[in-house]
């Protein structure tokens, strides 16, 4: 997990560079920014208001005209009226991004690796963020094409089964990318066949999401010991990843505190309701500062819930009562007209 740092005065002089940007491009967000008063860069990239989650919902929040974006990825929404979306108006600064942070976090020692997938397969789902980021990974860094294993929402417990088989046989380590959930049903199909494994060596897990709306929670100190136990690998073997559709870049957990940690240009603030950064130690909700934001908003403030830690921070979990304060009226107030009234 080592590698070029970015220090805070270089930190802070691209933030609030960005902040002028996007003041200047972005519609909704200097709409916003005019009801807080602010016409100029603030003293310090901790300063820099943060639009909620909520307000992807609502507004195409973006710098240039949402109909010419490379891609658009969509938040999970019971129906289309709450679906989210992030428009990006290339994705050559994506990929840089996604690639840059998972060569640091899940691939230090620049294994090559089989990737075999129970995320959103993006032929089905060519609106998921993780289907997208997979697909450029196995792709890019893969030995041979990614596996898919999530078919119309059903696990293909069987075939993986026999994919991760013939890996063993071939002594080809892999790497199984997962959402929580779809780690459990395999978990659990493999319990009742049965069936374990002992992955090649090098082998690892990339675990992502939890168990929003689902009725089955499993404790993760209870997973990651049945996932090392069903793939005989250990414990460090395990990464978990978090990100967001709003958000470009993604976090990692870092070993042995599973603190999540951050590639150089995404930072991470805890927060109380006024938005003021917390002592160490406090739960408060997460802020986040993503230079890689370049064509939405750097700062995005969510309902999850940590804590700092020495090497990044402790994710907690997500609100459950209410969202922080005045993000149902941030986000009506970043509601636009139309979504492809924006300068580029």
């Amino acid at each position: 997990m080592r590698g070029e740092t970015l220090e805070d005065a270089r930190f802070d002089d691209l933030a609030l560079r960005l902040f002028e940007y996007q003041l200047r491009y972005n519609e909704p967000y200097a709409r916003y920014c005019a009801r807080l008063g602010i016409a100029s860069a603030p003293s310090s990239w901790d300063a820099i208001p943060a639009v909620p989650a909520a307000a992807f919902k609502s507004a195409a929040v973006s710098t240039f005209d949402a109909s010419r974006a490379a891609l658009i990825f969509e938040t999970s929404g019971t129906t289309a009226a709450t679906t989210g979306r992030h428009y990006m108006e290339t994705s050559e600064l994506y990929d840089a991004v996604l690639l840059a942070g998972f060569d640091r976090f899940v691939l230090a020692d620049g294994a090559r690796l089989r990737y075999f997938n129970l995320v959103p397969d993006p032929r089905e789902r060519p609106q998921s963020s993780l289907g997208y980021m997979m697909a450029r990974v196995g792709g890019l860094r893969g030995l041979g094409p990614p596996g898919w294993y999530l078919q119309g929402g059903e696990l293909l417990a069987e075939r993986l089964a026999a994919d991760l088989a013939a890996s063993i046989a071939a002594s080809e380590p892999v790497c199984i990318a997962t959402t929580a959930f779809a780690l459990v049903a395999f978990l659990d199909e493999m319990e009742r066949r049965g069936l374990s494994f002992e992955l090649p060596a090098g082998s690892r897990v990339m675990e992502t999401g939890g168990f929003k709306g689902r009725t089955r929670i499993v404790e993760r100190g209870e997973l990651y010991a049945r996932t090392c136990e069903r793939f005989g690998i250990a414990a460090g073997a395990i990464v978990a990843e978090y990100g967001m559709t709003e958000l470009t870049s993604q976090y990692y957990d870092a070993l042995p505190g599973r603190a999540k940690a951050s590639p150089p240009w995404l930072r991470a603030r805890i927060v109380d309701a006024r938005r003021s950064t917390l002592a160490d130690g406090r739960i408060g909700s997460i802020l986040h500062v993503d230079l890689a934001n370049r064509s939405s908003c750097i700062a995005i403030q969510t309902e999850d819930l940590g804590m700092h830690a020495a090497d990044g921070f402790v994710l907690l979990g997500r609100e459950r009562t209410a969202s922080p304060r005045g993000c149902s009226l941030d986000a009506e107030d970043l509601a636009t007209r139309s979504a492809g009234a924006h300068a580029g």
